[in-house]
């Protein structure tokens, strides 16, 4: 494909979603079946257009001076591609598949954008009108950074599993990717973002993968499964297991010792977790699947770590799925609220006396964190507040509370929320 009909197309799925209230991922998926012509480059191009357009929707349309898809893709192509005008307008103008001459004002916005500096706060840092007062509640003074920072493109982060591989050769197997360690967690390597009309590596079609040796998994997530403390020989439920990226890592961290059981309420999540644990030789868990009657019952009273990984809004990781913080409403928020309650107060029936629950969500707002977490102390006044994770590294990201927040600005990772709940003995 040329430019011009890799731009169509880009416009067409961004309208697909729009019209339809689509997922990116589907919309993607069902235009590539339907473009058979289209390569594998094609593909990541027109995927990677689309990506950037809904990461900075609202600022490339100010910049555009007009708020539409097609011209918001064509202010991602200069804007956030830093392609010259001059491409721009021919792949516009490109027959028979372009999407057609540049406009007048288009050109001129091409040339001398409108200032940034000048447009609303939700408007400089990409996110709804609605959500501004608790964008200002969650960072103050530094909202405009923090949320110009969930625009970006994201890493690839791997954790290595050392219950089969250790950190040394995880790396040579990774070396062509060229993944780099961390620091903290020590498990932890990053491979850098892929330039914008590149593919994201696929990790999956790595030998070394296949044989269990490493896990993708963000890094906020594996600092938020190592804010859980000490695991080791401990009896661990992960309340909202889903797919199990969580309880992997915590599994690893338990080397293979203690017990640790995966529960979620949808059991059609919990099928990945299966195969994902035999891969990376994970022998000390149970799956507890919601089919079953009182499936937990036993567990009640017994368990040293309550792991919620809470349903949320997923604001965090709106670098990776930006198309979520424009179908995010005040309603299905509220509906998360009621849900991250339900959950901790399920959790308080297994933890023991002097066991802990940890509270996670991948959200950036105060009303899925430090508001759910008065909530249930309201409820529950026995608990008390622990510090998330021991490790000295953990101090830049630690509330004045204890609680950790963490986000693509502070930590360069997604954004995420921990915090640690002790039950009396």
């Amino acid at each position: 494909m040329r430019d011009g009909g890799r731009l169509a197309a880009a416009v067409e799925v961004l309208e697909e979603i729009e019209a339809r209230h689509r997922p990116v991922r589907l919309a993607l998926k069902d235009w590539g079946a339907k473009s058979r012509f289209a390569g594998a480059k094609d593909r990541a191009w027109v995927s990677g257009l689309v990506l950037d357009v809904l990461r900075r929707r609202r600022s490339l349309g100010w910049k555009m001076g007009e708020d539409s898809l097609r011209a918001a893709a064509l202010g991602a192509l200069r804007f956030s591609w830093d392609w010259p005008a001059d491409r721009i307008a021919a792949a516009a103008a490109e027959e028979p598949h372009g999407i057609g001459a540049l406009t007048e004002a288009e050109a001129a916005a091409l040339a001398q954008p409108r200032d940034l500096a000048e447009a609303p706060a939700p408007v400089r840092g990409d996110y709804p009108d609605w959500l501004a007062e608790e964008v200002a509640r969650a960072y103050g003074d530094a909202a405009e950074v923090q949320m110009a920072a969930l625009a970006e493109r994201a890493p690839v982060d791997v954790r290595v599993n050392t219950l089969k591989a250790e950190m040394e050769r995880a790396l040579k197997a990774l070396e062509p990717l060229n993944a780099v360690p961390v620091g903290y967690p020590p498990t932890a390597l990053r491979i850098a973002a892929p330039k914008a009309s590149e593919r994201t590596p696929a990790l999956e079609t790595v030998p070394a993968f296949v044989r269990g040796w490493f896990e993708v998994q963000d890094l906020g997530s594996q600092i938020a499964a190592a804010a859980a403390g000490e695991v080791k020989g401990k009896q661990v439920l992960d309340l909202c297991a889903g797919g199990g990226g969580k309880t992997l890592a915590l599994a690893a961290a338990m080397g293979k010792s203690g017990q640790i059981y995966a529960y979620d309420s949808d059991a059609r999540r919990l099928a990945d977790t299966v195969r994902r644990a035999e891969r990376a030789d994970v022998r000390n868990l149970q799956i507890r699947s919601p089919i079953k009657p009182d499936v937990l019952k036993d567990l009640e009273g017994r368990i040293d770590v309550v792991f919620v990984d809470a349903p949320c809004s997923g604001s965090g990781s709106w670098r990776r799925h930006p198309d979520t913080k424009w179908r995010l409403s005040a309603e299905t928020l509220a509906r998360r609220h009621a849900d991250q309650d339900a959950v901790l107060d399920q959790a308080v029936a297994y933890v023991k006396p002097g066991g802990r629950i940890v509270y996670v969500t991948c959200s950036v707002l105060p009303s899925e964190d430090e508001d759910r977490i008065a909530a249930f102390l309201a409820r529950h006044p026995a608990f008390a507040v622990r510090p998330a994770g021991e490790a000295p590294e953990l101090e830049p990201w630690r509330t004045g509370e204890g609680f950790l927040r963490l986000s693509p600005r502070t930590s360069a990772t997604d954004g995420f929320f921990v915090a640690v709940l002790e039950r009396p003995r």
